[in-house]
């Protein structure tokens, strides 16, 4: 079973940037797509982005695109979020999963880590 643990989530006012970490128990990205979701307060799941390492391809929702950033440390077996130009509606509970993908079903998601929160507010 893999195991995933994020950081770096925190407030940030609005504009600023934040990192967020995903460090795997195991040597994951090399086979599988990782991907980050969130969730907002009162709403569903919502995908985020996803990197399949081994095809060099990362994907991105439009509500993110060109501000935020998805990459791995094969060495590290670390996922990195890199968060730009926060805005408000980015304020949510950020997970990083294994699996999933650009349209994936909730079921193709094999691991979950705990989350870590993102407040952007000033």
């Amino acid at each position: 079973e893999v195991q995933l643990v994020e950081s770096g989530g925190g407030l940030v006012q609005p504009g600023g940037s934040l990192r967020l970490s995903c460090a795997a128990s195991e040597t994951t990205f090399s086979t599988s797509a990782m991907s980050w979701v969130r969730q907002a307060p009162g709403k569903g799941l919502e995908w985020v982005s996803s990197i399949y390492s081994y095809l060099s391809k990362t994907y991105y929702a439009d509500s993110v695109k060109g501000r935020f950033t998805i990459s791995a440390d094969n060495a590290k077996n670390t996922l990195y979020l890199q968060m730009n130009s926060l805005k408000s509606e980015d304020t949510a509970v950020y997970y990083c999963a294994k699996g999933g993908g650009p349209e994936a079903p909730w079921d193709e998601y094999e691991y979950w880590g705990q989350g870590t929160q993102v407040t952007v507010s000033s």
